[in-house]
């Protein structure tokens, strides 16, 4: 089969498409036929940085070869042991290994969704609802995960809450937005000004043009700030925020998003004995209840997947190299197919 490999760090042109050996599932497995799987800031580990992620990653060159975390297609055959699933089921979920690994590890083994084929455990894998398609389904596990638990979970948002959503049209953000207003929040999202009329559109109460307008100095206060960029420093936007509001971090800016999200929460362990604000940064979790969670909330239409552009197999350098740009709006779809 047809798959996107790397054998060595460094920027997305390290990745190419090679000829592989088909997926043969173990006995909990599930072989999916992939029909969409999406880039995630996760994928761009290829790169090696910051180097104290290779303890993990692999000291000397990548222990996961192959990109792609989420993933949505047709079940092609099942281990021994898999009850819940039958070739033909439409699926999607998450290629990861060992979802009860700590923090980031959990999202560094076994990927491989970028596919013609790709193996999943059973318990990572949700029914993809009729009314939604593959694009929109391979959109959603990593980040309407990341938003889901990030607001219920992390920072207990709860309804009348003042939600301020930072980088609210990109692939977290647009999740974000969305279930914050299921969760019964007042949403206000930061966009360009390109991204206005769909930041809107999917639910945002109040739209801040960051090219006309700064939200940590124009006096409005908020319950909570669900941070996915990281371009302003914890000192500015804790003066946006209420006395005893939550700073929520989930990304860093551009490629260096892990590197970001790393040095905020040295910032926040020093800071935050010192002030009455929540200050915390957050790895989403692979959980399958969350993800049948996600299978509903897009089922009934309370949240509906943004997808940017579509990449063949041939282009996911391309694809890599346009998200860490952070201009998608939306998720990037990688389409076997194409």
């Amino acid at each position: 089969m047809k798959a996107a490999v790397y054998t060595r760090y460094g920027p997305p042109d390290v990745v190419h498409v090679a000829d592989v050996a088909e997926p043969v599932p173990r006995d909990h497995d599930v072989v999916i036929a992939v029909r969409a799987a999406s880039v995630n800031p996760l994928d761009g580990v290829m790169a090696g940085k910051p180097v104290s992620l290779r303890v993990v990653t692999g000291l000397r060159g990548p222990k996961a070869t192959r990109p792609g975390v989420d993933v949505a297609g047709e079940v092609a055959a099942t281990g021994a042991q898999v009850t819940r699933f039958h070739p033909g089921d439409q699926v999607f979920g998450l290629c990861v290994d060992d979802p009860g690994a700590r923090g980031v590890a959990a999202w560094m083994h076994k990927q491989g969704s970028f596919a013609e084929y790709a193996c999943v455990p059973e318990g990572m894998l949700a029914v993809k609802p009729g009314g939604v398609t593959f694009d929109q389904a391979a959109a959603a596990p990593v980040a309407a995960l990341t938003a889901l638990q990030g607001l219920r979970d992390k920072a207990r948002v709860r309804a009348g809450q003042k939600v301020l959503i930072n980088g609210a049209a990109g692939g977290v953000g647009t999740f974000a937005v969305q279930i914050a207003k299921w969760l019964g929040a007042d949403v206000a999202g930061v966009c360009s000004t390109r991204n206005a009329d769909l930041v809107r559109s999917i639910g945002a109460d109040r739209v801040i043009d960051y090219t006309q307008q700064d939200f940590t100095t124009d006096g409005s206060r908020y319950d909570l700030i669900f941070d996915c960029v990281g371009n302003h420093s914890l000192s500015a936007c804790r003066r946006a925020l209420t006395r005893t509001g939550t700073y929520l971090g989930v990304g860093g800016p551009g490629s260096r998003w892990l590197i970001g999200l790393l040095a905020g929460v040295a910032r926040i362990i020093v800071t935050s004995p010192l002030v009455s604000q929540r200050l915390v940064t957050f790895i989403a979790k692979p959980d399958l209840a969350d993800l049948d969670t996600i299978a509903e909330l897009m089922a009934t239409g309370k949240v509906t997947p943004v997808i940017d552009r579509r990449y063949g197999l041939s282009d996911v350098p391309e694809a890599l190299r346009y998200q860490q740009a952070r201009h998608a709006r939306g998720k990037i779809i990688i389409d076997p197919g194409m």
